[in-house]
């Protein structure tokens, strides 16, 4: 690939998170993710992401591609810990309104329940779409072939 290509490609992903942690910031916030101390998670990253982008877009800097690197780390596990916390809530609200339940017919309802049980997914989206844009970066000063 040519540097043309993967400056293009770095363009497209750098725009892919901003506008895609722009849009979860505004379903969080349009859902009323903040009932309890654990959904302000995703809400305090998604501004992390967009400001550490603000901060690479003013200075360019090493430092700034380091500092997303580790806000898309916490994306990353931001979504895991929300897939569970959404599944674990989901099961339990199952198990006190059908205490018996178990099996395939328990698992299908856990995972279509009240919590959309694999949105916060799109956190790990985002931090690997982040990751990728920062991926042997130009401005972190290794040579592109460099391994």
């Amino acid at each position: 690939m040519t540097d043309e290509t993967i400056a293009t490609l770095r363009r497209i992903l750098f725009a892919t998170l901003a506008i895609g942690a722009v849009g979860t910031e505004g379903e969080l916030l349009l859902l009323g993710h903040f009932e309890d101390w654990r959904q302000y998670g995703p809400l305090v990253l998604l501004a992390l992401v967009l400001g550490t982008q603000g901060w690479f877009l003013s200075s360019r800097s090493a430092s700034s591609i380091r500092g997303l690197r580790v806000a898309m780390w916490l994306c990353i596990v931001s979504g895991m810990l929300g897939v569970y916390f959404h599944v674990s809530g989901n099961r339990e609200f199952e198990m006190e309104m059908t205490p018996g339940a178990a099996g395939w017919a328990l698992w299908r309802e856990v995972m279509t329940g009240a919590t959309p049980a694999l949105a916060p997914g799109a956190m790990i989206q985002l931090g690997l779409v982040g990751l990728a844009w920062a991926y042997r970066h130009p401005a972190l000063g290794r040579a592109p072939n460099a391994r």
